[in-house]
């Protein structure tokens, strides 16, 4: 009888336990079929946590998260771009289905019998899938962000009542191409949503020509406010573009025709470029570029001495017309104002009356020497000449005389002129070590009193090179020290304009 019960005592502790795992095994069946519903502890899409979420869930953290705005930081100034204004949009099918493969990639019971035993996987990260309009974001960052917050670059300017120029002030402008990389990276991140756009400085453009053409006549009129008869002539020898003017008792002179100057010692850049023509290794038609002519070519512009000059043209050229030869050397270059009618030396007769059409206007006269003639404007363009036939080997010089002037010719042409070492007028406008190639001269009358004063230079600077030519006349004197003064500003304002101060 005792057996009996304890077989029945047994049997009922038995299907207890039994029924008891049923029970705890439905039980964990339920828990995790409730987990199998939503995505693994762990799981991220684009870096958005979503473990134990469902897909409506899933999707509505992400939409909070990728929809917030972007920051957009310019110096000071911070600007909401909006997601969706670019056309920004979450491939939410796509990241949750691949989600759904990572939650379903171990099957079902394997799953719960891992899940049974506590073991767990590490699932990986669904990436960002995102579509928006790079155009549109553009777009945005130009109209408004660029065209609002840009600073354009203001150049520098002259300063009234010098002959300096102020800094020019450097600009600010949105690197659009930088940004959108930028931008493009915040809009895939969960966590760094703010940009500070990268930005460019803009330098300052160079002032225009007619900026320093203003301040050239502003420094003889109203700073030196020069009553004489003024001729200038600038050429920027990278563009071509140049300033002429001429200016009598305060007023414009109307050009063309050009007004004629005494040329004074500026002639003798043309009887050196009429020397170096006839220079040359050819016995038949040439003169030997020996010692002796060599030391009196460097003595003619170097010392600007006269009978050396005269040596030139009588050795070189013709003991009697030598100078009419260098008229003709002139014409043929087109230069119809500039000419020479006799030699040097005292006493020397004038071989031709030379009428130009500068020297026949009767509105303004500068009472210029009969026997010899310029104009600022043209022995300006016989040095731009020398310098394109020094620097390229072509120009004028090559095309009016072929082979009798060469490269190399030209580069010791401007040798020359820069052995002219007075420093006084156009070189005493420039700062110490600049390169100058120039001719200057003045002419007293009988009382010894200067009423004629020119320089003419080629100016070598980092800037850029210019030829600047300036001739002076005053019917009843110039005063050496202003007048000097004057050439010297003229000069430095040329040189400030090519040559301007750090923005």
């Amino acid at each position: 009888m005792k057996s009996r019960v304890s077989f029945s005592f047994l049997r009922w502790i038995s299907l207890s336990l039994i029924f008891f795992a049923i029970v705890l095994l439905i039980f964990q069946l339920i828990r995790f079929s409730r987990i199998w519903a939503t995505y693994p502890s762990g799981l991220t899409i684009a870096g958005v946590p979503v473990g134990n979420l469902n897909r409506q869930q899933a999707a509505q953290r992400l939409l909070e998260i990728y929809t917030l705005p972007v920051e957009l930081h310019y110096n000071e100034n911070t600007i909401q771009l909006s997601p969706a204004s670019i056309g920004f949009e979450l491939n939410m099918d796509s990241m949750l289905a691949a989600a759904d493969q990572e939650r379903t990639r171990t099957p079902f019971w394997q799953a719960f019998w891992d899940f049974l035993w506590g073991r767990t996987t590490s699932p990986g990260d669904v990436p960002l899938v995102v579509n928006y309009s790079t155009d549109r974001l553009r777009a945005f960052l130009s109209s408004e962000i660029s065209s609002r917050y840009d600073q354009s670059p203001v150049p520098a300017l002259p300063v009234a009542g010098s002959v300096s120029f102020r800094p020019g002030i450097l600009g600010t402008a949105l690197d659009i191409d930088r940004a959108v990389l930028l931008i493009d990276s915040a809009l895939r991140s969960n966590k760094l949503r703010s940009v500070m756009l990268p930005l460019q400085k803009t330098n300052p453009s160079q002032p225009t020509l007619q900026n320093l053409e203003v301040l050239l006549k502003q420094t003889a009129l109203d700073i030196y406010q020069y009553d004489g008869v003024i001729g200038l002539y600038l050429l920027d020898l990278q563009t071509g573009q140049e300033i002429s003017f001429i200016y009598d008792l305060g007023q414009p002179v109307k050009t063309p025709p050009d007004v004629a100057f005494t040329a004074s010692s500026t002639i003798k850049i043309p009887i050196m470029i009429s020397a170096f023509r006839r220079l040359g290794n050819n016995p038949e038609k040439d003169k030997p570029l020996d010692d002796v002519t060599l030391k009196n070519l460097e003595a003619m512009i170097g010392q600007s001495n006269n009978q050396a000059a005269d040596w030139i043209m009588s050795n070189l050229m013709d003991q009697i017309t030598g100078p009419l030869m260098v008229a003709d050397d002139m014409k043929a270059l087109g230069l119809e104002n500039t000419f020479l009618a006799g030699y040097f030396y005292v006493g020397a007769p004038q071989l031709k009356a030379f009428k130009t059409p500068a020297n026949q206007r009767t509105d303004v006269t500068t009472d210029p020497d009969t026997y010899s003639q310029t104009t600022p404007a043209e022995v300006g363009q016989l040095l731009a000449d020398i310098y394109e036939c020094a620097q390229r080997g072509g120009g004028s010089l090559i095309a009016a005389f072929g082979d009798e002037i060469t490269q190399e010719e030209c580069q010791m042409m401007i040798q020359n002129l820069k052995n002219d070492h007075t420093p006084a007028l156009i070189p005493a406008g420039v700062p110490d070590g600049i390169e100058v190639a120039h001719k200057h001269g003045w002419v007293s009358d009988a009382f010894g009193i200067i009423h004629n004063m020119s320089d003419a230079a080629i100016v070598f600077t980092k800037g850029g090179d210019y030829v600047l030519s300036i001739f002076l006349y005053h019917p009843n004197q110039l005063v050496y020290d202003p007048a000097n003064k004057l050439v010297a500003d003229l000069s430095r304002a040329a040189y400030n304009y090519y040559n301007l101060p750090s923005p």
